[in-house]
């Protein structure tokens, strides 16, 4: 028999849309939830967060650091001229040119983090990235930078999006994308641990953002060669005119929600003899 694992199953967008934010509750409630980052930049996060205080001990809430859906905190002239976000291939073609602009992605970074605090009365448990943009060359080194500057190392674990390339290339639902992002964070996790942060060990759940892979093969991929603090990624949520405007990602959300409270998944979970963390440490 298998040795027990933890694992860390974490809901992202908390706060997109409040169909995604009541989805990720009613997960939470049930415990087929342990982490959700939150989108702090949204206005669905101001209108949610107060479900997430009953949550506390069930769940970790970090920061979803969102640089590509919305619009910004602070004034962001160059980023977002017209006040919204740029999509990802704008964000990430200035990134990796390092042609973004320090000032403004800094004074974001912090904006959010505040939003974060002054709505959830703590600092967050961890922080990852929105389309992992946390990862991103000149975003990287800011946020490693605030975060250090604030007091949060050997507080908080920064959420590594890759895995041993073994482990990718035996999982085929997102394999693609999973190894594009191992190439994009290439030695994030060596940057957090000197600039005094955990990271997770391993990292799975990349999936297609329509249904042409059913939600119960990409929970039995994700949660399929384990490393040793490994995080599991979700994106569940009810679908509703909000989420229809923002994402494209909407129908697969519902079905991700469906099978996360399904009997299936429950088993699923026995069968491996997985437990759900809030922390990558157990």
């Amino acid at each position: 028999m298998r040795p027990p694992h933890s694992v860390v199953l974490c809901a992202d967008d908390f706060g997109l849309s409040d169909g995604v934010s009541r989805g990720i509750v009613e997960l939470a409630e049930i415990g087929r939830l342990s982490a959700t980052g939150a989108m702090t930049n949204m206005p669905g996060w101001r209108r949610a967060a107060p479900d997430l205080r009953a949550l506390e001990d069930r769940i970790a809430v970090g920061l979803h650091l969102n640089l590509t859906t919305g619009s910004p905190l602070s004034a962001m002239p160059r980023v977002a001229p017209a006040g919204a976000f740029p999509p990802l291939k704008e964000l990430l073609a200035g990134a990796v040119r390092r042609q973004l602009p320090a000032d403004e992605i800094a004074r974001e970074i912090g904006c959010q983090l505040d939003a974060f605090v002054d709505i959830h009365g703590r600092p967050p448990a961890f922080v990852d990235g929105h389309q992992h943009v946390h990862v991103l060359p000149v975003i990287r080194p800011l946020l490693l930078g605030i975060l250090k500057e604030r007091g949060y190392a050997g507080r908080i674990w920064l959420r590594d999006p890759t895995d041993k390339a073994a482990a990718i290339l035996r999982r085929p639902v997102g394999r693609g994308k999973a190894l594009v992002v191992k190439a994009l964070a290439l030695g994030f996790a060596r940057s957090a641990y000197a600039a005094g942060f955990h990271t997770n060990d391993g990292f799975s759940g990349f999936a297609p953002l329509d249904l042409s892979v059913p939600a119960s093969r990409v929970f039995e991929d994700g949660f399929s060669r384990l490393a040793s603090k490994p995080v599991v990624m979700c994106h569940p949520g009810y679908a509703d005119d909000e989420l229809r405007g923002l994402d494209p990602a909407v129908e697969s959300r519902v079905e991700e929600l469906n099978y996360l409270k399904s009997e299936a998944f429950g088993r699923l979970l026995e069968e491996r003899r997985i437990t759900l963390s809030p922390n990558i440490v157990g």
